[in-house]
């Protein structure tokens, strides 16, 4: 069963469609990859499924439940959680009071779920105490990440968490990433990297003018002449 499924979704700012009916489908045991040139719709999508815009057409699903237009203070109880891109992290605060507040929504003992975040991510335990804003960006990723596995999500979205990060780290988030899949959360991300991420993904999206122009698996999109040619750069 779908964690996630997008059936036609138009969308945008403003009353302009920038999501001109974006078919997604992924499963809780699947890593999602969305990719395409600027413009496309791409982080639009995410911000459409977590209610940060306003979708004006077609149904997004969730765990079964039509979450169309959902706030977000709704949708983390649920299960969904949301990376974005740019100021995703409490700079002034600690590395473990960032993690707290990703579990705002429990009211459970989430003591076993923050040493899960410290084992997958070892250098914030080291840091737990150090200010969030002395990180680097790699390390402050990760932080915005474990932040958002706190509230023990089904499905992790990323915005472009790689991006602006040295190749040292790009492999370590996307190693991260994989881990965090296989202990049974399910991944949908943009990226830039477009590439590297299909390589690892069981399910990817081509997006151009907010419109699905491939889908298939990463390695079928990697090895499709027309997405190489047109989209990963030869």
């Amino acid at each position: 069963m779908a964690v996630i499924e997008l059936k036609h979704v138009v969308g945008g700012y403003g009353g302009a469609p920038i999501l001109n009916g974006v078919d997604m489908s992924i499963e809780k045991s699947d890593i999602g990859v969305i990719v395409g040139p600027n413009g496309a719709g791409k982080s639009t999508t995410l911000k459409a499924i977590f209610g940060l815009l306003q979708v004006t057409g077609g149904s997004i699903v969730f765990d079964g439940e039509d979450i169309t237009n959902a706030q977000p203070d709704r949708l983390v109880p649920l299960g969904l959680s949301f990376v974005p891109q740019e100021k995703n992290v409490f700079t002034t605060m600690s590395v473990e009071e960032n993690l707290e507040m990703g579990a705002f929504v429990r009211r459970d003992d989430f003591s076993q779920t923050m040493q899960w975040v410290y084992h997958m991510f070892p250098v914030l335990a080291e840091k737990r105490r150090q200010p969030a804003g002395e990180l680097s960006g790699g390390q402050r990723q990760m932080v915005a990440m474990g932040r958002a596995l706190m509230s023990n999500p089904k499905l992790l979205m990323l915005d472009e968490p790689s991006a602006g990060l040295s190749p040292r780290y790009v492999i370590e988030i996307f190693e991260t990433i994989v881990n965090v899949n296989k202990e049974g959360v399910g991944i949908l991300m943009v990226e830039q990297n477009a590439r590297q991420a299909l390589a690892f993904a069981s399910r990817g999206f081509v997006l151009a003018n907010g419109q699905n122009r491939f889908t298939g698996t990463g390695a079928e999109l990697i090895a499709d002449p027309e997405v190489a040619r047109s989209f990963l750069g030869g």
